[in-house]
């Protein structure tokens, strides 16, 4: 008879102190030595992690009100403007925006790991002023302590598979997937692979809209669905996509985080990122979450594609395993190129580790979605439409 376990049940061993926790590469030996059955009534929670350069990061901020109060209508925090059309004292601040003195050497993503870090950052805004906001302009210092709420709300993490990056042409190229030498190379990459969060919940069983999550350091949840949210994607025999397909929106206490686990991040030539850790418990409920959840690196495959071609669809080079990938180095088209990751496994299995210790010590439980993603959704493409053909 197969086995099934519920949310509730899961949770109260977790609260006992007797629930199996372990992480998405450990299930993967479990399930060789005892086969998928075993693994699934031995098993009650899977960890999963990834660590890599998520650019649609940001935070929310409420500054609290000065005497005199003021409505800020421009906000700089140290020299990185944020967005300030929502109310008087809130805004949010993008990873990617670069600081109007220091251009790409800090950004936002300075700012937001700076926060985390306890630091000072100076904040200065403007207004045109009104009867109940009188005041025109502020500068001053803030910190984490001083804020009102403060959270990462980050549209679009924790790509579910990414794409493989070289280049073709005879000149360097400078990219979010770093630097693309001439001539093919090099090729890079960006996937915590079989440790990553939406690879082991391909179709997103157990994983939706309030998910409680790990995130840089903090508990945090999925707001919803990420935005380029795409799971019409081409997927391989286990179910995993071969490029990329869904992504999480995520949120989250910015002041409990821990600048281990989020780090801002400066790419050669292209700009700023964040380096977010992510972090999903996956509950045991049947044998096919087992069985989604043990696929390995020789299984998962992403798409190469030519960088050079400034076009919204690069030509596709041919697929490859992270096996492959993490070998070193690659064959396009008779080619031997090595290959580099962008993304970072070692911290990626520190994340699923360190969440496995807290699931372990009853610090942290599994919430079942309140809502599941949709899996019709496609990610359209922007038309250039002009005036006269409205």
């Amino acid at each position: 008879m197969a086995v099934t376990k519920t949310y509730e049940e899961i949770n109260e061993k977790i609260r006992r102190g007797e629930a199996v926790v372990v992480t998405a590469e450990e299930i993967i030996d479990i399930v060789k030595e005892d086969g998928v059955a075993k693994a699934t009534a031995k098993v009650d929670v899977i960890t999963t992690g990834t660590f890599g350069p998520m650019c649609s990061t940001g935070a929310f901020i409420n500054f609290g009100h000065s005497d005199p109060p003021i409505k800020m209508a421009k906000v700089w925090l140290n020299d990185v403007p944020t967005y300030a059309g929502l109310a008087a004292v809130d805004a949010y601040i993008g990873a990617t925006e670069l600081s109007e003195t220091l251009g790409m050497a800090y950004s936002g993503a300075h700012v937001i790991e700076d926060l985390i870090a306890g630091k000072n950052v100076k904040l200065h805004a403007t207004a045109y002023g009104t009867d109940c906001y009188p005041r025109k302009e502020i500068t001053t210092y803030i910190n984490k302590d001083v804020l009102n709420e403060t959270y990462l709300f980050n549209p679009r993490n924790a790509y579910q598979n990414y794409a493989v990056a070289v280049n073709s042409s005879a000149r360097i190229m400078h990219t979010y997937m770093s630097t693309l030498m001439p001539r093919m190379g090099n090729a890079t990459y960006c996937s915590a692979s079989q440790l990553s969060p939406l690879i082991n919940d391909p179709f997103y069983r157990t994983i939706g809209i309030g998910t409680r999550i790990f995130l840089g350091g903090a508990p945090g949840y999925v707001a919803w669905q990420g935005t380029q949210f795409n799971p019409m994607q081409a997927r391989g025999e286990n179910g995993v996509p071969v490029a990329p397909a869904g992504t999480l929106a995520l949120i989250g206490d910015l002041k409990q985080m821990d600048t281990e686990f989020i780090r801002a991040a400066t790419f050669h030539g292209y700009g700023a990122s964040m380096f977010v850790g992510v972090g999903v418990p996956i509950p045991v409920l049947d044998e096919d979450v087992v069985e989604k959840a043990a696929v390995e690196d020789k299984d998962i495959y992403a798409t190469i594609y030519d960088y050079s071609v400034q076009q919204r669809t690069r030509p596709n080079l041919g697929k490859v395993s992270y096996a492959e990938l993490r070998s070193g180095k690659i064959e396009i088209n008779g080619k031997q190129v090595r290959t580099a990751p962008i993304s970072s496994y070692s911290k990626a299995r520190k994340i699923a580790a360190t969440l496995k210790e807290w699931v372990q010590a009853g610090k942290f439980f599994v919430q079942e979605p309140v809502q599941s993603f949709p899996m019709d959704s496609t990610f359209k493409p922007l038309e250039i439409v002009t005036e006269e053909e409205i």
